[in-house]
């Protein structure tokens, strides 16, 4: 196999926002501190990504495991997620982001569905940046309801089974019209993906971090950035290795 011509653009990138919690604690304050504290974090984030060459930006805002949180805490996330939206949509419009929600929608509220929808629509006509907001999103969970949907069509003779390919899958995924991320980001010491992105994760490069995340600055984002411009991404070929 030929050597594989390095593509260095830094289209996609996906962040895991992880360390709220931690940051509360070590500061004596309540966990919902850590969570306001990450979505001003968020709100930089998406800032510099903008001011870049990134044209996606998929942030991890709530799981369809964090539901087994303290009732009290999941409520306070469902009001953040609410006041984000009422908040940010203004910002979001002036600096052309366009902002996609995926995930279990109808697993939410039927005022936070209505919001979403409105911001959705409001935003629509960004074109700077897309930031798509996993919300009640889990990677088995959108697995499952991507063949369920392809075995349906099966059934109905719509598609043969000779159909189903790699292709075929992606475009049954709620991140269907998304490039699959260059870049997974996580802060807060973990290393593991938490049932994030499963399928689209194949190839993309990992970094992960001790900082947690009401920490995270621009400044980390743009050295992540730079780390990924010297790595090879070799796509299962040998790239520039030897024979």
């Amino acid at each position: 196999m030929g050597k594989i011509v390095q593509d260095k653009r830094l289209i996609h990138v996906a962040i895991i926002m992880d360390g709220n919690g931690r940051w509360a604690k070590k500061k004596g304050l309540p966990r919902t501190s850590g969570h306001k504290a990450g979505a001003e974090t968020l709100r930089k984030i998406i800032e510099y990504a903008t001011a870049s060459e990134v044209e996606y930006l998929t942030c991890y805002a709530f799981s369809t495991e964090n539901w087994k949180r303290p009732k009290m805490e999941v409520n306070f996330l469902m009001t953040l997620l609410s006041n984000y939206l009422k908040e940010e949509i203004k910002n979001l419009k002036e600096n052309g982001v366009r902002l996609k929600v995926i995930g279990d929608i109808e697993g939410l509220s039927s005022k936070l569905q209505k919001q979403i929808a409105k911001a959705e629509n409001e935003t629509k006509d960004g074109d700077r940046l897309q930031l798509n907001l996993a919300i009640n999103y889990g990677g088995r969970f959108d697995l499952i309801q991507a063949i369920t949907n392809i075995a349906r069509k099966v059934k109905d003779g719509e598609y043969q089974l000779d159909d189903i390919s790699e292709n075929l899958v992606s475009a049954a995924l709620s991140t269907a019209d998304i490039p699959e991320p260059d870049l997974l980001i996580r802060p807060g010491g973990d290393y593991r993906i938490s049932n994030f992105l499963l399928w689209e994760l194949a190839y993309t490069e990992l970094f992960f971090c001790e900082k947690l995340w009401p920490d995270f600055t621009k400044e980390d984002l743009e050295k992540i950035m730079t780390d990924f411009k010297t790595r090879e991404r070799r796509f299962g070929g040998l790239g520039n290795l030897e024979d």
